[in-house]
């Protein structure tokens, strides 16, 4: 007995403990709330804590406290939840409807309120975006139980003034990835040696999600499940305030807001929200740190130029975004170069720093929330910078491209209208002006040349989305509030001869593969050609798909039973006919029609490959196409057969690693009529490692030019200029060869994020796709880079090796699962690249 009160004794002095590091200056607490170490059974800080335990206590503050509800927005890739924890006063809990109305209100221009000051700030606190940065999560149970439990006059006063909403952990996959990473290696004693397996997480580590997205720059993209509800609660709810909580290298201290000076020349995020409203709660956060001895620094990193981070796209929705970024601990304790760093340190600072944000959203609630109100209101006054008045877009040859396009400006609350002929409306005087901006708008002249991100993210070329922009408002049609019945196809007749199946359409690919693993074999067209199908004639373009019934092994019921099935599934146009006679061009027994092979694909992964590539691949082919991908390790490519594939996907990466007789292995397996298709940095490695023939573009040397003498402070600008960080660029397309098929235009914008300058191919016929004459369109490149680099250079090159062929990307063509324009170049290696001579 005296042993368990002893065990009793030293827990409850642990947790004072805790406690006292923590938020004792907020006492007294209620003491039928459980603190965070009496739930978990350890000290916050002790241990990471994983995704589940999280949720598990925010629901218990949610049963025993009416200051707490807790709610689900939605569920990740590998179905962990996403909640929020909503905390107030019992009364602003039963009135929250009606409080809600009445902040919405501030964003409806057509109500003109003025009690600013009369109605609770709406603050989000959102943590721990990235998996590996898990300080925040721990805060965010610090934090949830102060606003719950704490009876602190202080704490009192924000519940009354404000609902506070916190969301523990944005990305739960990741997390959860590093927490069982950290825990495992933990040491008793700790350690803090930065080499040890603690400290140095391995591939793909916890940043990312599931399918290794940084969903930090997903926010304008939506892309993944985790964006995707959070979009949707956040258009919900409009809070005034949002945190974005970070981490950093061991070594720095703690950042907070005001950023770098936004890069773009004319920012379209009001000029109070950067300077006057960052500066205005900058002072509340010194405060705060200084109190407890934190360093802490401003103004010197970091930028909001990119719209898509949760530090930037709230502001443009008339918030105040806010970025906190701590010097990470990377495991429990880690050396620095001034001692040691504790995971509870880093803990404290972001506690800290969401209470100083309470804080100052609650005393200057009413300015926030005339800024919203001011926000939304200017959205529709025609400013000298804007472009035009409304943008006309749409693409009548592929419905279900546009389709996903609408859904991405729906997502963002984009008015859109319908205006007949395949053709849809985006008027700019509405409440998401800004938005409309940041989809269309592209930009050549900037204020800075370095980015700690993109420079370019005009959506509508990531889709490859034909647009104009348009001096005046046209009438308006119909608004589109769903998407559901954008892409509806004609169901397919049945014919006991041959189906004709469009392949200009987006899920074309994601069709084909599926007919494929039902057994039915396809051809592909080499020529275009008309037909006379049994709904009239019909022009079919470069890869139109061929399904010749009494050519398959199954019966002709069965044959359309799969075709039928197919087309309601994917919606893509599928005509039948009685005849193999065209109309105009190859008739459909011509050898112009090539047998397609089913991918058999596998991608190299691990260690010196880039997680998000491969993860766009994984992401694009699981999602979209339906299509597995065997993802191989590289300390394992020695073991796998390489004949049973017949592609191999190589993203960026140094594959130094690969040993001579791996990388012999490969070229003699692409030699035997294999598809080797290589992105960015290993486009370069193919071609140095004589994978591939080929050349990268290098400027000429002027040896007589002398060495301009230049100031040490100005090395990392000038270097960080020649980078480049990720620019849209427009290219010819040959639309003729298997690469190109289902494009109806040679122009096409690309995506280039690297410093890699593929030369056009020696064969006049293997350079797939060139940089234009003028081929900028949006974002910063070097006048150097633009003229000596990529003008001169290919973005898309085919090398035959004996009976296969290696095609080399110079630029990423599925970037950030986004680039809807360009997925089909991807697809089409590896469907159409044993069709390459």
């Amino acid at each position: 007995m005296r042993f368990s009160l002893l065990v009793v004794f030293l827990l409850l002095s642990a947790f004072a403990k805790a406690q006292d590091y923590y938020f004792s200056k907020f006492a007294p607490f209620q003491p039928d709330i459980p603190t965070p170490a009496e739930f978990l059974g350890y000290d916050i800080g002790e241990q990471h804590t994983r995704h589940d335990q999280i949720v598990s206590y925010l629901e218990k503050l949610a049963e025993v406290s009416n200051r707490a509800t807790i709610s689900e927005y939605g569920r990740t890739h590998e179905r962990r939840k996403l909640v929020m924890l909503t905390v107030s006063t019992p009364e602003n809990h039963n009135n929250l409807a009606s409080i809600k109305q009445q902040h919405l209100a501030f964003t409806n221009t057509k109500q003109k309120v003025t009690n600013y000051d009369e109605v609770p700030v709406f603050i989000q606190l959102g943590y721990n975006v990235h998996g590996n940065e898990p300080s925040s999560s721990e805060a965010a149970l610090l934090t949830a139980y102060t606003l719950v439990a704490s009876e602190h006059p202080e704490i009192t006063k924000y519940r009354e003034n404000a609902i506070i909403f916190i969301d523990p952990t944005i990305n739960p996959d990741g997390r959860d990835r590093h927490t069982q990473w950290a825990n495992s290696f933990k040491g008793s004693p700790l350690v803090a040696d930065n080499v040890d397996a603690e400290h140095t997480e391995a591939w793909p580590r916890g940043r990312t999600n599931h399918y290794w997205f940084d969903l930090n720059r997903d926010w304008l993209l939506g892309i993944n499940p985790e964006s995707r509800g959070k979009l949707n609660w956040y258009h919900d709810w409009y809070p005034n305030v949002v945190t974005d909580f970070h981490e950093m290298g061991t070594n720095s201290t703690h950042f907070f807001e005001p950023m770098l000076p936004i890069g773009s020349l004319n920012p379209i995020m009001p000029k109070e929200n950067y300077d006057d409203l960052n500066n205005l709660f900058a002072p509340y956060f010194s405060d705060a740190l200084d109190a407890i001895g934190s360093f802490y620094f401003t103004k010197e990193s970091f930028d909001g130029t990119y719209p898509g981070y949760g530090s930037s796209y709230p502001d443009l929705q008339g918030a105040l975004a806010l970025l906190f970024e701590q010097a990470s601990s990377r495991g429990h304790l880690q050396n620095t170069d001034f001692g040691t760093i504790t995971f509870p340190f880093t803990i404290r600072n972001q506690y800290t720093s969401s209470f100083a944000t309470v804080k100052a959203a609650v005393e200057n609630k009413g300015r926030l929330r005339k800024y919203q109100q001011d926000f939304f209101v200017s959205a529709f006054a025609k400013a000298k910078t804007d472009q035009s008045s409304a943008y006309e877009f749409g693409d009548p040859n592929d419905k279900n491209r546009t389709k996903a396009f609408i859904d991405k400006l729906l997502l963002h609350r984009i008015k859109t209208y319908e205006s007949g002929n395949g053709k849809y409306i985006v008027p700019l005087a509405q409440p998401q002006k800004r938005m409309v901006q940041s989809i269309f708008e592209t930009y050549s002249k900037y204020r800075d040349s370095v980015y700690y991100d993109a420079s370019a993210w005009s959506v509508a070329n990531f889709y490859n989305m034909r647009y104009k922009g348009l001096n005046s408002v046209p009438s308006l049609g119909t608004e589109i509030t769903s998407t559901d019945n954008l892409a509806r196809v004609t169901p397919v007749a049945r014919t006991g001869y041959a189906y004709l199946i469009d392949y200009d359409d987006y899920n074309a690919s994601a069709l084909l593969y599926h007919l494929q693993e039902k057994g039915i074999i396809l051809s592909t067209a080499f020529k275009p050609f008309t037909a006379k199908t049994l709904s009239g004639s019909k022009d079919f373009n470069y890869g139109t798909l061929l399904v010749p019934v009494s050519r398959q092994s199954l019966d002709e019921d069965a044959v359309y039973t799969i075709i039928s099935e197919a087309q309601t599934r994917f919606q893509v146009p599928i005509y039948a006919t009685k005849t193999g006679f065209s109309l105009k061009g190859i008739d459909l027994g011509s050898r112009n029609f090539a047998k397609i092979e089913t991918p058999k694909a596998m991608m190299l992964i691990g260690d010196g490959t880039s997680s998000y590539e491969a993860g766009e691949v994984w992401h694009l082919l699981d999602t979209r196409v339906h299509m597995p991908i065997t993802k191989i390790l590289m300390n394992n490519v020695r073991f796998a057969d390489l004949s049973d594939y017949n592609t191999l996907v190589m993203v960026s990466g140094n594959y130094s690693q690969l040993s001579d007789g791996t990388v012999k292995n490969i070229k003699d397996w692409v030699s035997q009529g294999n598809t080797l298709i290589t992105i960015g940095r290993a486009t370069s490695w193919a071609i140095n490692a004589k994978v591939a023939t080929g050349k990268l573009t290098e400027k000429k040397k002027d040896t007589s030019k002398v060495t301009e003498r230049k100031n040490y402070v100005d090395e990392r600008p000038n270097n960080g200029k020649q980078r480049l960080g990720g620019a849209i660029f427009e290219v010819d397309l040959d639309i003729t060869h298997p690469l190109g098929f289902g494009y109806n235009y040679r122009d096409l914008p690309v995506y280039k994020n690297n410093n890699v300058w593929l030369a056009p191919s020696k064969d006049e016929y293997n350079t797939i796709a060139k940089y234009t004459k003028n081929p900028h369109i949006d974002g910063y490149i070097s006048d150097e880079n633009l003229e000596d680099h990529l003008k001169p250079s290919a973005s898309l090159v085919v090398s035959p090796q004996g009976r296969g062929r290696v095609i080399l990307f110079a630029d990423n063509p599925n970037f950030r699962g986004s680039w809807y324009g360009t997925n089909k170049l991807f697809l089409n290696a590896i469907f159409f690249g044993n069709l390459i001579n």
